[in-house]
């Protein structure tokens, strides 16, 4: 199907406004919506947080909200309108009852519960529906739900601070700071765009991080994950601070769970054949508890760990300019190789100069 000229227009609007829900949307995917008659737009709107109004609700309220109705108007919207009943009413039926003559939606919802039925029930009801415009720019906003609701289980992003040389830490455990200020509130942004934050046991003794947002305005905290399989976060860990807590360990004990779950934290037991914690069990489990994108913020060893596992997407890496030498802590915990045809390859999708430092995403290969 083609699109105008207008049509990508209006449609990279609605991109910019589903882009202002990336931090507060949870677990639902980031939205928005331009309402279009006669060449003009004549309301907009974005999903701002779960149990909101929907982006296309929004629009049509602040259209109503200005004394004019959408009748006639296309709806430029970023993903499929809904079809089904959740916390809000399907907004399918909310521009057929606006009287909406034509729906473009960027992208097909990937939720099975409602995978193409919006747009049948807005075709059915005499609505002009096309979808595929900017399709790739909208599912990269939302591809954490998307991978929520196509494999189980979110994306997940594993940042990194390292310098030139690729070491993350001294010797002896001694990390901050190797990044500048700069990289670090970056950084909190995209803490502050997951769902969660994950790290591992020996981070939070070597570090005692909070693992909060800090650095960046936010509506929401993200939850804070610690692989700690014998159970060893210690009581007074500023990770605990608020709640807000799952620890995810390989074997129980009453004692120690008690103790951390009077500190607020959430226990589950997720053992693989080895004694440790199952990586991919946990994505699973965090899929299910409607995560759509995970930061993961460990050491060596956890790193190497969710790579080797198969559980990473796309790595974040700051590196900063600096040499800190041989004997320190590396990146990546992985196994010595022989021959590089068996080296793990990367597709680099950007770098950016970010205060001193260098930021640099990747997707495996």
């Amino acid at each position: 199907m083609s699109f105008s000229a207008a049509d990508h227009g209006f449609m990279a609007r609605a991109l910019q406004l589903a882009q202002r829900g990336l931090y507060g949307t949870t677990p639902n995917p980031r939205v928005g919506c331009v309402m279009v008659r006669d060449g003009k737009v004549i309301g907009e709107g974005w999903h701002e947080k779960a149990g909101l109004p929907h982006a296309e609700a929004a629009a049509i309220a602040a259209i109503v909200g200005a004394g004019d109705t959408a009748r006639g108007a296309t709806a430029y919207v970023t993903l499929e309108p809904c079809s089904h009943f959740g916390r809000t009413p399907p907004c399918a039926d909310a521009l057929v009852a606006a009287g909406v003559l034509r729906v473009v939606a960027a992208m097909q919802d990937p939720n099975p519960l409602v995978a193409g039925q919006g747009l049948a029930k807005l075709a059915a009801a005499g609505v002009e529906v096309a979808s595929g415009l900017l399709a790739a720019e909208a599912a990269e906003l939302n591809i954490g739900f998307v991978s929520r609701m196509t494999r189980g289980r979110p994306w997940l992003r594993l940042k990194v601070a390292a310098s030139l040389d690729g070491k993350t830490a001294l010797n002896n455990g001694v990390s901050q700071w190797i990044t500048g200020p700069a990289a670090r509130r970056d950084a909190h942004a995209w803490r502050a765009r997951s769902c969660a934050v994950l790290t591992g046991i020996g981070t939070v003794k070597d570090d005692n991080p909070r693992l909060t947002v800090r650095e960046v305005p936010t509506t929401r905290q993200p939850l804070r994950v610690v692989i700690d399989s014998r159970l060893e976060t210690p009581l007074d860990a500023a990770v605990l601070e608020g709640g807000n807590v799952l620890i995810a360990a390989a074997q129980d004990d009453p004692v120690r769970s008690a103790a951390l779950q009077a500190r607020g934290a959430e226990i589950v037991i997720l053992p693989n054949a080895q004694g440790k914690v199952d990586l991919a069990a946990l994505l699973q489990e965090l899929g299910r508890r409607g995560v759509n994108e995970v930061l993961a913020e460990a050491g060596t060893r956890l790193n190497g760990s969710l790579l080797r596992e198969g559980c990473v997407d796309e790595l974040l890496i700051y590196q900063a300019p600096i040499l800190i030498g041989d004997a320190a802590r590396g990146m990546f915990g992985l196994a010595e190789l022989s021959d590089l045809a068996g080296v793990q390859r990367l597709n680099i999708i950007e770098r950016r100069v970010v205060g001193a430092d260098l930021r640099i995403r990747a997707r495996l290969a």
